[in-house]
């Protein structure tokens, strides 16, 4: 699975936030996006994802030899944020209980599993809402890092994260990770991105007069 971007650019109103983005994401590559808060790192992403339309430009997944049609896109990836929403209303238990009817898990992995190497099995009962900023990123993570996804997104994944679940963190991901295609967003917070092994500066794809 291989990501093409050409002449990629984004604007939002009159402002360019990047432009004339050329890159190819690697099968197998792991690749960080650094940059300042507001320098468009989130939005790349999401234009990689099918999330968000570019408005010139193209990305393109290619399976096979193959362009992804651009409605199924969005099963080859999976997605952690810190601005992604999880369903307060659902227990833990139920989160991965749902995730795993229509995605599925690594290395065949099951719910039991799942939740034991989230670290939250004493929550797993408890309903999101309940859950403290970092009991949801660690969920978040969880649900994205141990899916069975070609490609996996990480926008900011140490955000709310103390020491000891950031060391968790570089332990699921090493354990985890296995041929995937890995894209991380961030500020240069090396616990983030320890693993890639390629980067980008985002500050680099704004337009001259905008730099």
């Amino acid at each position: 699975m291989t990501i093409y971007l050409a002449n990629v650019g984004k604007k939002f109103g009159r402002e360019w936030i990047f432009r004339e983005v050329n890159h190819v994401f690697e099968e197998g590559s792991a690749t960080v996006l650094l940059g300042s808060n507001g320098s468009g790192k989130s939005t790349l992403l999401q234009v990689l994802s099918g999330y968000v339309i570019p408005t010139e430009g193209s990305a393109t997944l290619v399976k096979n030899g193959e362009s992804v049609p651009q409605d199924d896109v969005h099963r080859n990836f999976a997605f952690a944020s810190p601005y992604l929403e999880l369903m307060e209303d659902f227990t833990f238990r139920e989160c991965v209980a749902f995730q795993g009817k229509f995605r599925g898990w690594k290395s065949d992995l099951d719910e039991k599993k799942v939740i034991e190497l989230s670290g939250l099995s004493h929550a797993a009962d408890k309903q999101i809402r309940h859950f403290s900023s970092g009991m949801k990123q660690r969920a978040k993570l969880t649900l994205a890092i141990l899916c069975d996804s070609p490609i996996l997104l990480l926008d900011e994944p140490c955000s709310n994260l103390d020491k000891q679940a950031q060391s968790w963190y570089a332990t699921l991901i090493n354990d985890f990770r296995d041929g995937q295609t890995v894209i991380v967003c961030s500020n240069q917070i090396r616990e983030e991105y320890f693993f890639c092994t390629s980067e980008l500066d985002i500050e680099s794809m704004k337009p001259a007069a905008s730099r």
